[in-house]
C-alpha cells in the first residue's frame, strides 16, 4: 500500500491509498466480493435509458456526489487486517507517503495524517450504527413487487460506507502511532503546486524557493489550490487512474464550502436591500 497526500486548498488535504499490487482478486474478502458484484450491477443499470433503473441511477449518483470527500478518502484505506492478509509484513515495514514538499512541510506530515485519521472517527461510528439499526425497519418495503427496496439498500450502503471509513481511519491512526510512515516529496507534484501557488498566493512565482512557497500556503487564508484539470494530471503523475474522480470530487466540494459563506453574505445584503 502507498499513501498520497494531496492538498486541495491551503488548509484542506486529501489522503488516498493505492495498493501496490493491482491484481488482488484472490485476496478479496467475502464483503469485498459482494461489493464488487454490486458495483458491476450498478454499472449495468447505468446503461438503462428509461424506467426505474435510470431514475435510481441518477438519484444514486447525485447522492454519492454529496458524500464528503473525506469519507471517500478514508474508504480507500483498507482495514489493517485486510492489508496484513495481502502483505504479511504490513505493520513492520515503512509505508511510503508521496506528497508535494512545497505545499505541505515535511515536519507537519505526521500531524496532518493524525488529524485526518482521528477527526471523523466518532462521526462515522455514530452514523454507521444509526444506518445499520434503521435498515431492518425498512425491510418490509421489500414485499412490494418489481421495485427494489431502495430505503433498505441505501441505509445498508451508508452503514457499510461509514464502516469502511471508520476502519480506514483506525488503520491510518495506527500507522501514525507506530511511526512507520516514510514521507517522500515527489518532484512532479512540487512542480504542479509551484505553478498553482504562483497564481494563488500573493508574492509567489514559479521561481520562489519551495520552502517559501510552503510558508505562504501555511500562512494563507483557506483558498483552493487546484483546478479541475489537475485531477487527471495527479492521476497520471501518481499512476493512479481512480484518483482523478476522488480529486475532482474534493475540489468541487471544497470550492462549494469556501464559496458558501460569500453567497450567504450576498444573499443577506440582497434581502436587506429588498
Amino acid at each position: 500500500m502507498r499513501l498520497f497526500l494531496i492538498p486541495i486548498s491551503t488548509k484542506r488535504v486529501l489522503v488516498y491509498a493505492r495498493p501496490l499490487r493491482k491484481d488482488l482478486a484472490k485476496e478479496l474478502s467475502i464483503l469485498d466480493r459482494i461489493t464488487t458484484k454490486a458495483a458491476e450491477t450498478w454499472a449495468k443499470w447505468e446503461e438503462a435509458d428509461k424506467g426505474w433503473k435510470m431514475h435510481l441511477v441518477r438519484w444514486g449518483n447525485s447522492v454519492q456526489q454529496r458524500i464528503p470527500y473525506e469519507e471517500w478518502a478514508l474508504k480507500s484505506i483498507p482495514s489493517f487486517k485486510t492489508q496484513q492478509r495481502i502483505n504479511g509484513d504490513h505493520g513492520k515495514t515503512k509505508i511510503d507517503v508521496l506528497f508535494p514538499g512545497n505545499a505541505v512541510r515535511l515536519d507537519r506530515i505526521q500531524d496532518v495524517l493524525r488529524k485526518i485519521a482521528t477527526e471523523r472517527q466518532e462521526l462515522h461510528r455514530k452514523k454507521m450504527m444509526w444506518s445499520l439499526i434503521a435498515a431492518p425497519i425498512t425491510a418490509p418495503l421489500g414485499l412490494i413487487p418489481v421495485v427494489p427496496n431502495i430505503p433498505f439498500f441505501y441505509l445498508a450502503y451508508r452503514g457499510w460506507s461509514h464502516w469502511r471509513a471508520l476502519n480506514g481511519s483506525k488503520h491510518l491512526e495506527l500507522l501514525v502511532e507506530k511511526n512507520i510512515l516514510n514521507p517522500i516529496s515527489l518532484p512532479e507534484l512540487e512542480q504542479l503546486y509551484a505553478k498553482r501557488a504562483s497564481g494563488t498566493i500573493e508574492g509567489t512565482t514559479n521561481d520562489t524557493p519551495y520552502s517559501e512557497i510552503a510558508d505562504g500556503i501555511e500562512q494563507s487564508e483557506d483558498r483552493v489550490l487546484l483546478k479541475m484539470t489537475d485531477a487527471k494530471k495527479l492521476a497520471v503523475i501518481l499512476d493512479a487512474p481512480e484518483l482523478a474522480l476522488e480529486a475532482e470530487r474534493a475540489i468541487i466540494q471544497v470550492r462549494e464550502q469556501l464559496e458558501a459563506p460569500k453567497k450567504a453574505k450576498q444573499q443577506e445584503k440582497d434581502e436587506k436591500k429588498d
